[in-house]
């Protein structure tokens, strides 16, 4: 199968074309390199540079080459700058998006995997979250993935495209078999910060409240394996083109893991004494986010793998180290 990956030599959009290399198929990777790295991008893989806010380059990429499916992986993701700058994100992402669809219609590809977010759901009236639960974003990045999912669904009804919508938890790791070196720029997620603390790179990491009604009075999140959401991907895929419809579904892990217990589970796999310090709460942070993946198990059969917290944190240990050594 040839398949183009726009946002592909991205964090996780580089395991994902690494996945899909791994089973044989043919990838095509459409990537503006803003966030992305050349590094990402693998001797195995065709590569084209461009943005998907130029229409034409991204009609031509997507014309070069029969594609059989597209996997949509191109967003900005920082939530909290998407409440300062969400003209930024409307022209990014929502755009963006329309130009991929339309794009994507003019060169005959009937079959979209798009990388959505949990953040659609906002607030939890309960956990674990569920597809069935209310979309009620809480911040303008959300607003812009419910958004997409709302165009594509029309899209699908008009126009025949079917797609899978992947509402991701907390990405986190990276290729067990080491083969992805590339380190997110300014990361904002904890993991990395983590290991940015560990690694000298940073004084310490924030823990953001203290007093929540959890066991150890911090936040807990659902962390799925970069390489668990790759093969979602890959199987996601699978089911629209054999059945025809489209479909919105999880990816989690389904276990939360708390601030403080990520960091002292750090401490324990790098052997390296971490510093933090408590700070004020984030205002519209939850105190517990964990998913459902039922539906996943039971429509893809998918299962997480790699998503246990101690290979989150040695995949990811791994990649740093060989980085402060140059081995990357």
């Amino acid at each position: 199968m040839k398949v183009l990956i726009v946002g592909g030599a991205g964090y996780i959009g580089s395991h994902v074309a690494r996945e899909f290399l791994d089973r044989g198929h043919s990838v095509t990777v459409f990537d503006n390199l803003s966030s992305g790295l050349r590094g990402n991008i693998f001797i195995d893989e065709q590569f084209i540079e461009g943005d998907i806010l130029d229409y034409e380059k991204l009609l031509h990429a997507m014309q070069s080459n029969s594609f059989s499916a597209l996997i949509h992986l191109a967003a900005f993701k920082a939530a909290g700058e998407s409440m300062i700058a969400p003209e930024k994100y409307s022209h990014n992402n929502i755009t963006g998006s329309i130009n991929i669809l339309n794009a994507a219609l003019k060169a005959n590809i009937k079959n979209i995997v798009f990388s959505s977010s949990a953040a659609v759901y906002g607030e939890p009236q309960y956990t674990p979250i569920d597809e069935k639960h209310p979309t009620n974003p809480e911040n303008y990045y959300g607003f812009t993935k419910l958004e997409i999912e709302r165009i594509m669904s029309w899209y699908d009804k008009l126009k025949g495209i079917r797609f899978a919508s992947l509402r991701y938890f907390n990405a986190a790791g990276y290729d067990p078999k080491g083969r992805i070196c590339g380190l997110e720029r300014n990361p904002a997620n904890l993991l990395p910060i983590v290991m940015e603390a560990a690694s000298g790179i940073r004084k310490n990491v924030e823990v953001f409240g203290s007093d929540y009604n959890t066991p150890d009075g911090t936040c807990i999140r659902d962390y799925i394996h970069v390489s668990d959401l790759a093969i979602g991907h890959i199987l996601a895929l699978e089911y629209i083109m054999s059945y025809n419809k489209s479909l919105t579904v999880n990816l989690g892990s389904e276990t939360g893991v708390s601030v403080l217990e990520m960091i002292e589970t750090a401490k324990k796999v790098t052997g390296v004494n971490i510093p933090f310090k408590v700070v004020d709460r984030r205002a519209g942070d939850p105190a517990k986010l964990t998913s459902s993946a039922l539906f996943a198990k039971e429509t893809l059969k998918w299962q997480a793998q790699y998503s246990d917290v101690k290979t989150l944190i040695s995949s990811t240990w791994d990649i740093y180290k060989k980085n402060n050594i140059g081995g990357c």
